[in-house]
């Protein structure tokens, strides 16, 4: 029984130091914009995100994956975001070399698929 208990007490400590490690976010390297800090309301915990990343080279990430995204298969995975009945919010995260353009394709497809609710990262002055 005891050594029941000693597992027990080790998974629990192995799954403590595991869940944070879990929950951090994997992203693609971008170099974001700097701005002021802006103090801002903490999202309900039921809110759901999604990353889209744009690197220098006018490339697109989705959701952290390490792999270009053709934009022809950006659009349709924004349309399937769209459907669903709580659509995400969308993180737009643009590298400070990337061409307006190509945040202005993806705002254009995101405004045909009537996805709004979207946040645009940047970084906080001095925290380079």
């Amino acid at each position: 029984m005891t050594n029941l208990i000693d597992l027990g007490f080790t998974l629990l400590i192995i799954f403590m130091i595991a869940t944070p490690l879990i929950n951090q976010e994997q992203t693609i390297p971008v170099n974001l914009p700097t701005t002021a800090k802006v103090t801002q309301e903490k999202p309900d915990a039921s809110t759901r995100f999604v990353a889209v990343s744009i690197d220098a080279k006018g490339n697109y990430y989705l959701e952290g994956r390490p792999t270009v995204v053709p934009f022809t298969e950006l659009q349709s995975r924004l349309r399937a975001y769209a459907a669903e009945r709580k659509p995400p919010v969308i993180r737009i995260r643009g590298d400070l070399q990337v061409h307006y353009e190509k945040v202005a394709q993806l705002f254009a497809e995101m405004m045909k698929d009537n996805l709004v609710n979207f946040t645009i990262d940047t970084q906080v002055e001095g925290k380079r």
